[in-house]
Formats: C-alpha cells, sequence, structure tokens
C-alpha cells in the first residue's frame, strides 16, 4: 500500500479507479477461445520459422540408396 495521503476526494477516487483499471488489465486474455490461442501461437512460430521444410537431401539420397541396393542384391541373387 501507498504511505502517501491524498486529502481531496476526487483526486482519491480518480487514483482508485487507476488502480482498478490497472488490476482489471493484469488479469484480461486477448484471446477469446483456446483456437485463438493456438492460432496465434502457430503464426508466430512460422514467422520465426519454425515450420519450414528442411532444405537438406540426405532422407531421399538414403531412400535412393536402399533402393539401389535392393535391386542390386536382388540382381545377384535372383
Amino acid at each position: 500500500m501507498e504511505s502517501t495521503h491524498i486529502h481531496d476526494p476526487q483526486t482519491a477516487l480518480m487514483s482508485l479507479d487507476a488502480a482498478a483499471a490497472s488490476a482489471r488489465s493484469g488479469f484480461a486474455c486477448m484471446f477469446s477461445n483456446s483456437d485463438e490461442y493456438e492460432m496465434a501461437l502457430i503464426d508466430e512460430r512460422r514467422a520465426q520459422g519454425r515450420y519450414n521444410q528442411s532444405s537438406t537431401r540426405w532422407p531421399m539420397v538414403m531412400l535412393i540408396g536402399a533402393m539401389v541396393v535392393v535391386f542390386g542384391a536382388g540382381l545377384i541373387f535372383g
């Protein structure tokens, strides 16, 4: 609590209203439901680049290499 005393009732009322508005704003949520929150979260993460696909071709190279090995083994032993 503040230790200063306000002698003017109008000033005290304005100070009280300002303190109440400040307290209410601390509990306010800018999203009306969880869908809005999740959409905002996803948009923010996209802006950060978290959902971008990687440009590495390593998995595709490994898949093609494994297919060549299986095909070659089939030709040799088949």
